[in-house]
């Protein structure tokens, strides 16, 4: 970590000057007469020094002269105040006390949201949920990892897609959040972010993988007949647009009409099992309207068949369900 921090900051390096005045940076501005001199930028002589000894990996010397410096100017409009507080996390950062530099980072993100910092903060805040939702833990009183993060790394990972929408940072942190609940079996979850992914980024290149997952994370939500089939149905919908958009991808990916028929039959268990529940409590209409339900929803199912033919044998086929079985059953002939 110290040494990413070092090289982050190579660029940055001033030289520092042991007057108090402050030192001045050379710009130049392109006129009609060309490049022309502009007036020194300020550089405040501190700060320059604690970015000098970040890039030398001595982030306790640098975090020893921004405590300094941030107590005298914190309530005052010191231009330079957001430049300190970034400084200052990353120190704490490149001292590997990633908790403490949020601190910092937070104080950029809400007093100084028009500054270039701000980006920087966020994209600090990104970086340190990356690491808590992949395992890395906080300190226990600023000694031993002892103490899980992941739902912290999830809430700045919300945070990051908050505060910069339609960015690139903002793509990368709805990824790797649905792609943590995915690695964890929050599937239900998983599916949501994948879904507002999609659409939210919709020109994204991950957009393929976002949708795929989508519909695998709906498929794995569904845990049987006598349980929500919601994300059945959603997948269902998912499948059809997946094999419209990408038909190569999907072909490849398994996303075929045997999956999609998968779906159905279990969307179609579900139903029948619903109404055998409600045969089981003598609530014949109940059942009745369920098991009619199930035949026009899935006519091709195998539940479908045995739907018809409990309607049959208790008389509750009416005329307008008879036709779609004998479409069905006229249908499975020709195929044959």
């Amino acid at each position: 970590m110290r040494n990413w921090i070092a090289r982050a900051m190579a660029g940055l390096v001033c030289a520092a000057g042991s007057s108090a005045a402050l030192a001045q940076v050379e710009e130049y501005t392109l006129e009609d007469e060309g490049w022309v001199e502009s007036e020194g930028l300020e550089v405040d002589p501190a700060l320059a020094e604690a970015r000098q000894a970040l890039a030398s990996d001595q982030p306790g010397r640098a975090l020893s002269i921004l405590n300094a410096w941030i107590r005298e100017h914190k309530f005052t409009n010191h231009p330079s105040l957001p430049e300190a507080y970034l400084l200052r996390g990353d120190a704490k950062l490149a001292n590997n006390d990633e908790y403490e530099a949020l601190y910092d980072y937070e104080a950029i993100i809400k007093q100084f949201y028009g500054s270039p910092e701000f980006p920087k903060a966020v994209e600090r805040e990104y970086e340190i949920a990356k690491r808590y939702v992949n395992g890395l833990k906080r300190k226990w009183f600023g000694l031993f990892r002892i103490e899980g993060a992941t739902s912290l790394g999830e809430e700045l990972l919300i945070r990051v897609q908050e505060r910069m929408p339609g960015s690139q940072l903002a793509e990368m942190a709805a990824l790797e959040l649905g792609d943590y609940y995915y690695r964890t079996r929050d599937v239900r979850m998983a599916a949501d972010m994948y879904g507002i992914f999609v659409v939210n980024f919709p020109e994204s290149e991950h957009r393929k993988y976002a949708a795929l997952r989508q519909i695998f994370a709906n498929i794995a939500s569904y845990k049987g007949p006598r349980y929500d089939q919601s994300g059945l149905t959603e997948a269902s919908v998912l499948i059809e647009d997946f094999q419209a958009r990408y038909p190569a991808e999907a072909e490849q990916a398994g996303v075929t009409v045997q999956l999609a028929n998968w779906v159905d039959e279990s969307a179609a268990e579900h139903l029948l099992d619903t109404a055998r529940w409600y045969l089981r409590r003598q609530d014949e209409e109940s059942a009745r309207y369920t098991l009619v339900r199930l035949i026009r929803a899935h006519p091709h199912s195998a539940a479908a068949e045995e739907a018809v033919s409990i309607l049959q044998a208790r008389g509750l086929l009416d005329e307008p369900t008879r036709p779609i079985q004998t479409q069905t059953d006229t249908s499975d002939e020709d195929s044959r």
